[in-house]
């Protein structure tokens, strides 16, 4: 952590340069595409477990509903498949001889294949750039639970950051950062929810989001971000 003369002597020109050249709020609002590229790892990672929301059938399906779902979890394989290889239109869209995630959620969209596939599909649309599509399929999963649930609730976050609705996008921030013991997404987002609340004015909910970056979340990249943005934001405590 720096120390906190090193932020008290702005007299001199270096630390006042070194200041005055931090990005500011707006400049950090980097589009969706360059964000998931420096945190794929970290987010595609959590992707991993997904296939516990496919495997997890409820007790009703395994009378009503188990043939569907078998041929639902068969058609999201190679879904799967294609978005691991980063291949993200055939995700979506298929290949001509297998579905895309679009076609599982019309086909199978009650099933829990179907159901994952939102969140697939809203998480490549916000990829696009088409947010607005994203929003829609991200809150028509269901999650609840999950750290899938967390992944889609900061997508909404992002999504609407970049429709200009700093807002919502807190709202669904705040939601993804509940989990005090998620050491990877939390701090995550956190800083993502700070960014949003310095661009919705509210410097002071913003400085709070960074203190609680720094304090449960130290040993994070985002920990020693947050000493910058703490100081640029006039709060030097320790």
């Amino acid at each position: 952590m720096a120390k906190r003369d090193a932020y008290m002597a702005p007299r001199n020109p270096q630390q006042r340069e070194t200041q005055d050249d931090l990005p500011t709020a707006q400049d950090r609002l980097k589009g969706i595409e360059s964000w998931y590229e420096n945190n794929k790892k970290i987010l595609n990672g959590v992707l991993l477990g997904v296939l516990v929301l496919v495997a997890g059938l409820y007790a009703y399906n395994n009378f009503l509903q188990k043939p569907k779902n078998q041929k639902a979890n068969e058609a999201i394989f190679m879904a799967q498949q294609y978005f691991a290889m980063d291949s993200m239109n055939l995700a979506l869209n298929g290949d001509g001889n297998n579905y895309g995630f679009l076609k599982i959620i019309d086909k199978y969209g009650s099933t829990d294949a179907g159901n994952l596939s939102k969140f697939y599909a809203g998480r490549i649309l916000l990829g696009n750039g088409e947010f607005d599509k994203a929003i829609k399929y991200l809150k028509d999963f269901d999650g609840e639970g999950t750290l899938v649930a967390t992944v889609a609730q900061g997508n909404l976050g992002d999504a609407y950051m970049e429709l200009g609705k700093t807002n919502d996008a807190i709202g669904h921030y705040k939601t993804a950062t509940a989990d005090d013991n998620d050491m990877f997404l939390t701090p995550l987002y956190l800083e993502r929810l700070a960014l949003a609340y310095e661009l919705d004015g509210k410097e002071d909910k913003a400085i709070e989001a960074y203190k609680r970056i720094r304090t449960q979340f130290g040993s994070s990249t985002q920990a020693r971000n947050a000493e910058k943005y703490l100081a640029r934001l006039g709060d030097f405590s320790i």
